[in-house]
């Protein structure tokens, strides 16, 4: 029975961490870049951006270490690591391969470019209205995750062209 009790607070807590990151997610790519798009110069938008990413980043990061935590712990409990042999438990390997891919992004892949671009204070580099243009495109490529997205376009330019 406690075990039963732990799993239904790590569900509660899985929902709740699931919740925050899709809608900070979604509050980003169709709210905040496009917004920034409409305030004059650069620098303000730099310095917006900043202070928004910060707050941002710091709430992605919890609910990410929530919903990692809270779903490894039910499966454990439920001892449900065979299902990541059965193809009709698709829907797992595809939530831990997105969730794998986000973390990713943001505890290693943000913090080595994204930070180092903005901390060199340049601007003229982040070019908001074409990271819009990025996120409206009624292109197939559109569905794509619109975070990985806007990191690549904020990656400097040498750190992702092919040669």
């Amino acid at each position: 029975m406690e075990n039963f009790t732990y799993l239904v607070f790590a569900r509660a807590l899985h929902v709740i961490g699931v919740v925050l990151w899709i809608g900070g997610v979604a509050f980003v790519t169709t709210v905040l870049i496009p917004s920034l798009k409409n305030i004059n110069g650069s620098t303000n938008k730099l310095e917006l951006f900043k202070q928004l990413e910060g707050k941002f980043s710091f709430q992605a990061k919890l609910a990410t270490l929530v919903t990692g935590i809270s779903g490894f712990f039910m499966i454990e409990v439920m001892n449900a690591w065979d299902r990541y042999q059965h193809l009709q438990y698709w829907w797992m390997h595809l939530m831990t391969l997105i969730w794998f891919i986000f973390t990713l992004i943001l505890f290693v892949l943000e913090p080595l470019f994204l930070a180092t671009h903005l901390r060199r204070d340049k601007p003229a580099r982040l070019n908001f209205g074409s990271m819009q243009k990025i996120s409206s495109q009624d292109t197939p490529s559109s569905y794509a995750p619109e975070t990985v997205k806007v990191l690549l376009h904020l990656i400097p330019y040498n750190m992702h062209t092919i040669p």
